[in-house]
């Protein structure tokens, strides 16, 4: 039993196979998948999604890279959205200081107040970050995102700053990136944090697992993951899948 935390199954690339690549996740024993939208379109498709498949659920959030286009009508559509029974968290959101399309202060307070929003409609939050984790680290402190904790998705930071978040009351979730040789951080993570704070995803269509590095990523990867978390930590993939499965339907409130 597998729980993909984090997949974009609304994304173009899965336009012309997506009934192929939910029938290829079940043949791989993933049981659970959660959809994530990030702006208008996906936010869309993720929720019809949702409706559609008894198994799949959805998150809804804004973006950092397009918070420049998040409006105030974009944020209250999202919190009517959220009184949906199959939205179980809100995200993704967080900084991106790679890309420079929204700067970096329109950035933080579109993650504020989707935080905010969070702790209103109380639900988890997912997090993206990318080069930006003290940033990240220092606004869920200081807007007491521990109140309803959430997900550091495809977590790639250190073990210390893993532990941090861990306090904060998230799960880290570790994603393709682990499997791949040259990924030191992810692999250290999974050795050294508990299982009871991990859970596993793809975010595909992106960062595929190795063998299939560099091509389109599809939920039945995440097993990928799970067995390599499993070997890392010595124990046996059975035992990775239920834990984070478990993981997951704590943290997105499921029974």
């Amino acid at each position: 039993m597998l729980f993909d935390t984090h997949v974009h199954l609304n994304a173009d690339q899965f336009e012309d196979d997506l009934d192929e690549v939910i029938q290829r996740a079940k043949e791989n024993n993933v049981e659970y998948m959660t959809v994530v939208g990030f702006d208008t379109k996906t936010i869309k498709k993720a929720m019809e999604l949702a409706e559609t498949h008894d198994f799949i659920y959805a998150a809804i959030g804004w973006h950092p890279v397009d918070a420049i286009d998040m409006t105030d009508e974009d944020l209250e559509w999202i919190e009517e959205l959220a009184a949906h029974p199959k939205v179980v968290a809100i995200g993704e959101t967080g900084l991106d200081y790679h890309w420079d399309k929204s700067p970096h202060d329109v950035q933080k307070e579109a993650f504020r107040k989707q935080i905010q929003l969070a702790k209103k409609v109380k639900l988890p939050i997912v997090i993206h970050n990318r080069e930006a984790t003290q940033d990240v680290v220092d606004i869920l402190r200081e807007e007491n995102a521990e109140e309803v904790g959430g997900i550091m998705h495809c977590y790639s930071g250190s073990v210390e700053i893993a532990k941090q978040c861990i306090d904060l009351n998230f799960m880290i979730s570790l994603g393709g990136p682990v499997t791949f040789k040259n990924a030191k951080k992810p692999k250290e993570v999974a050795e050294e944090i508990g299982l009871e704070h991990l859970l596993i995803e793809t975010d595909a269509p992106y960062l595929a697992p190795h063998p299939n590095r560099g091509k389109r990523n599809e939920p039945a990867y995440v097993k990928l993951v799970a067995e390599q978390i499993a070997e890392l930590k010595g124990i046996s993939y059975e035992e990775v899948g239920k834990r984070t499965t478990e993981n997951a339907k704590k943290i997105y409130q499921l029974k």
